[in-house]
């Protein structure tokens, strides 16, 4: 393999793709949304898909240059390798591609703000501001238990309602309970992942809430979060079409039997459960397309 190539693939790994659904699920709900009333809009579209993939690809990036930083991966870590950390990419080569992804996720944004009106930019500023404080500065969120809480506002609340604003001009109350079912969903990716890491992160002083409450807590609260995430879900199987129920309880078992795999599994076996319900919200937000149209 050349070293382009393995440069090319460390690039690739750092930009963690197994995650990258959390960020397109809320935009495929606002999209779904603004076509059921009949605003759809295709360059708002694509411009918040193109924000909302490098917005957390420069997330991704930051994480992998701070957390080396800060010494929360090491060689006891039991996810996926960090590039950082293992000698793929420089520190500096990760900072410089966290800025230039943040740039291009801001140079769409401007897109909106051009088509949507200037009140954007302080939706982008949030935006911008939250990928480098979830993993940075003296008092980092994702080392203060408010990892939680960002992945609520930005992979749920912000993406959904903001999408469908763009095209709508105008908020609504279903929009508003979808994004929350799609934030509560996205919390269990951060919930997995800090299942699995939880004693190197206290080790670190990252505390998140699984540092934080422990590990049965974790449990119960990916749990809590699925039962949210059907609670906002309701308000669209007041149908007498039996097919969409259907479909809802087929998803309601898949998210159970990847709890299970929560439950039962240990250390790097539970990468796989990472992954599982990262494509749970992906298959949620396709779920909802189907439901709303």
């Amino acid at each position: 393999m050349s070293k382009e190539k393995s440069l090319y693939r460390a690039w690739i790994e750092a930009a963690r793709p197994k995650t990258l659904p959390a960020s397109v699920s809320p935009v495929i709900v606002g999209c779904a949304l603004a076509y059921k009333e009949g605003v759809f809009q295709w360059q708002p579209a694509i411009l918040c898909l193109l924000v909302a993939l490098f917005a957390q690809i420069a997330s991704n990036f930051a994480n992998d240059y701070f957390d080396f930083r800060k010494g929360a991966d090491t060689e006891e870590r039991l996810g996926p390798e960090r590039a950082v950390a293992s000698g793929w990419i420089t520190p500096g080569s990760m900072l410089k591609g966290t800025f230039i992804s943040l740039g291009l996720a801001c140079l769409c944004g401007l897109g909106l703000v051009w088509l949507s009106g200037w009140e954007l930019l302080l939706v982008g500023v949030a935006i911008a501001v939250a990928v480098l404080a979830y993993s940075a500065g003296p008092y980092p969120l994702a080392y203060i238990g408010l990892g939680d809480v960002c992945v609520l506002l930005f992979y749920g609340i912000i993406p959904v309602c903001f999408t469908y604003y763009v095209q709508a001009h105008s908020f609504s109350t279903l929009t508003f309970l979808l994004s929350l079912a799609t934030g509560f969903l996205s919390i269990n990716i951060l919930v997995v992942n800090n299942y699995r890491d939880y004693i190197q992160d206290a080790r670190a002083g990252k505390r998140t809430t699984i540092v934080l409450f422990g590990r049965t807590f974790g449990r119960y609260f990916y749990l809590l979060n699925g039962a949210l995430a059907f609670l906002f879900t309701s308000p669209l199987l007041h149908t007498d079409s039996y097919w969409k129920i259907l479909l809802f309880i087929l998803y309601i078992v898949l998210f159970i039997l990847t709890w299970c795999q929560l439950v039962k599994r240990e250390g790097k076996s539970l990468n796989k459960t990472l992954g599982d319900t990262a494509r749970n919200v992906f298959i949620y937000a396709v779920l909802l397309v189907v439901l709303l149209l």
